[in-house]
């Protein structure tokens, strides 16, 4: 590391800690609030518990994809707004350092994050796509093997409806079974049974086995008198229901990965519904990517308060500004893939506005003297906040005795 100048080991220092806290906290807020959906989900579709962290896991992609950005423009704009509030920053550009300068660590950490968040969007996002949803069909088809119910009647091919008291060891041991059983020829039958077990049966995948002990089974059949049978042990075959194979990957434009939907959304063999969509999701990914490019010199134009201030609100603004490009990204993918409006003028249009609307911040604040891009929004916000203190102090100010 001794052959990096001091300068930017420093900045390397002071934007690393930030990204990466603002990088897990951006991550954990968006997982925590699924896994809650995740687990009331599967606990009413009666899944196996460990289905939520496979599903989490592959919504990671995902959520990276949204968290680096975020957590890299942060981690800039806290970095030199240290420099700046601590008056570091005017001593650097009073020895000649300009703001070109001390942003070439910034664009070296850009340039290595955009090439990952390249891979995540272009190939390893949609694939973790494909096998969550696979889950969450196999999940709600019953292919996972959704645990009984304890204390509820759980119903089997529509003939056999089952109830437990408890269940042991994930599902393989049940304790106080109930279950009664209807025939095609309208034969019903009771059984009540201390235990019970599933068990495979070797050579038939569609049936298994519920092996009880120490119960009775009620016969009733139409036209006679019920019978009382006595057992130690009693092996109930149990037909499953057909499970539908789950579709291959593909169908869904953000299950493809980028050569993919460069195929398909140029080529002339597919409808043109399918084209919009696939170049929509296509021209999405890329815009999503180049920005973040620009997100160095958006954070550094916020990042400096005026003198004499240390107005926080260009964090706010920044953020801002960011959750609403990608929103307007979004719409402008919807809207190109129905076909409203082409792919490109859709997706790079905003992104060209963006991009001037954030040069020109940059240039005021690197290249004219006192030049503060938000100057106006600072001093509406400085005065704003001068009044809401007088009102304050006005409410809380004490009253005269009255002698």
């Amino acid at each position: 590391m001794k052959f990096i100048p001091a300068i930017d080991r420093y900045i390397f220092r002071l934007v690393l800690m930030p990204m990466l806290a603002v990088f897990v906290i951006a991550a954990s807020l968006m997982v925590l609030d699924k896994m809650l959906k995740l687990f009331e989900f599967v606990g009413s579709e009666g899944g196996p518990i460990k289905i939520v962290f496979q599903m989490l896991l592959n919504l990671m992609p995902e959520y990276a994809s949204l968290a680096i950005p975020l957590g890299l423009m942060l981690g800039i704009l806290f970095a030199f707004r240290k420099l700046a509030t601590t008056s570091e920053l005017d001593t650097m550009r009073a020895v000649g350092l300009s703001y070109t300068r001390l942003l070439r660590v910034p664009y070296a950490i850009t340039i290595v994050l955009a090439a990952v968040n390249f891979g995540i969007v272009g190939y390893l996002q949609p694939q973790a796509r494909y096998w969550y949803e696979r889950l969450d069909f196999e999940l709600r088809s019953g292919a996972l093997g959704a645990s009984i119910k304890v204390g509820e009647f759980t119903t089997l091919q529509d003939r056999m409806a089952l109830k437990i008291d408890q269940s042991q060891d994930n599902g393989r041991r049940l304790i106080g079974i109930f279950a009664r059983l209807t025939s095609p020829s309208g034969q019903v039958a009771t059984i009540s049974a201390r235990e019970g077990t599933f068990m495979a049966l070797k050579g038939s995948p569609d049936t298994i086995i519920l092996r009880l002990t120490q119960g009775q089974i009620v016969q009733d059949e139409p036209g006679q008198s019920p019978r009382v049978l006595s057992f130690a042990r009693h092996d109930q075959p149990i037909d499953l229901p057909a499970i539908e194979k789950f579709r291959q990957r593909g169908g869904i434009e953000r299950e493809y990965i980028l050569p993919e939907l460069l195929r398909i959304g140029w080529s002339k063999s597919v409808d043109e519904q399918t084209r919009n969509q696939t170049r929509a999701s296509f021209n999405f990914r890329m815009v999503e990517v180049v920005m973040m490019l620009l997100l160095p010199l958006l954070a550094v134009a916020l990042a400096v308060p005026p003198k004499r201030s240390s107005s926080s609100i260009g964090l706010f603004l920044s953020i801002l500004m960011v959750v609403a490009y990608h929103k307007i990204n979004e719409y402008g993918q919807a809207a190109a893939a129905r076909g409203r409006f082409p792919p490109e003028l859709a997706l790079w249009g905003p992104f060209a506005l963006f991009a001037l609307l954030i040069v020109w911040m940059f240039w005021r604040i690197a290249y004219v003297p006192g030049g503060q891009p938000i100057g106006a929004l600072e001093k509406f916000a400085a005065g704003l906040g001068k009044r809401m203190r007088k009102l304050f102090d006005r409410g809380t100010r004490p009253k005269p005795e009255i002698a």
